[in-house]
């Protein structure tokens, strides 16, 4: 007697004993039918496309070694010439251990003493990582989120930061290096423009007096500067190097 094929079965089988997919193993899915004369089967992966490819002409499909990326619903048609048919969907979840984590710093420009940074640690696994921050072996913080905070940094928080994102199936982990910069104690360049004027005035001042000793051919000339009383050459001359060597150091 000939009949269309009758209602599909759909099966999965892992080499794993545990009952979870887990990435790298192989998966082997099975569709059967009874029909007569015998069905062809064909394989499909749904992903929104109306125009599907057949992934298989098989009663089975086989993974060998299944990715994540084979996550996903996947169906299998029986036909023969008096009909055809269409399985159920079938749910394929692949789990696998974290990749390589992403870290990032916020903010990215230069991080100043005194400011607030978050550290972000992110990992695509399957079930979610569990995160954990370290600085030189020291943990820091574990928690599902993967961010941690430095409310008000200073300079012995710079150096680096790693991240291990794990899960039952394995563990990996990036670093990521903090770089503070120390608050600036120069002085403002007002207070700088101030000293430059002030030492032009001084040397200004030690200038004319130069020039009246030329002037007048007198070998001591004594002046007050500063209320001291500068009587000779060589006193006059170590002052117009020492404020010759302000003038340079203010310069802005």
């Amino acid at each position: 007697m000939f009949s269309p094929p009758d209602v599909l079965s759909v099966d999965h089988f892992s080499e794993s004993s545990s009952p979870e997919i887990v990435e790298g193993s192989s998966v082997t899915l099975t569709c059967s039918s009874d029909a007569n004369p015998a069905a062809k089967y064909t394989w499909y992966k749904e992903n929104g496309d109306p125009d599907l490819q057949p992934l298989s002409k098989d009663p089975q499909l086989v993974f060998s070694s299944i990715q994540s990326s084979d996550s996903g619903e996947y169906y299998c048609t029986a036909e023969n010439e008096l009909g055809r048919r269409t399985s159920k969907y079938i749910s394929i979840g692949v789990e696998y251990a974290p990749k390589l984590p992403s870290v990032s710093v916020s903010p990215s420009a230069e991080i100043v003493e005194g400011s607030s940074v978050t550290l972000t640690c992110s990992s695509d696994a399957n079930p979610a990582a569990n995160y954990t921050w370290y600085k030189k072996n020291y943990k820091l913080l574990q928690s599902p989120e993967g961010s941690y905070y430095l409310t008000s940094i200073s300079s012995e928080d710079g150096g680096n930061y790693s991240c291990k994102a794990q899960n039952q199936h394995g563990q990996t982990s990036s670093s990521v290096f903090i770089g503070v910069q120390c608050e600036s104690h120069i002085p403002p360049k007002s207070y700088m423009l101030v000293l430059k004027l002030m030492s032009m005035v001084h040397i200004s001042k030690l200038a004319l007096n130069m020039f009246l000793c030329l002037l007048l051919d007198i070998k001591f000339l004594c002046f007050a500067h500063q209320g001291h009383q500068i009587c000779s050459w060589k006193h006059f001359i170590k002052q117009t190097l020492f404020f010759t060597m302000i003038y340079s150091i203010t310069i802005i």
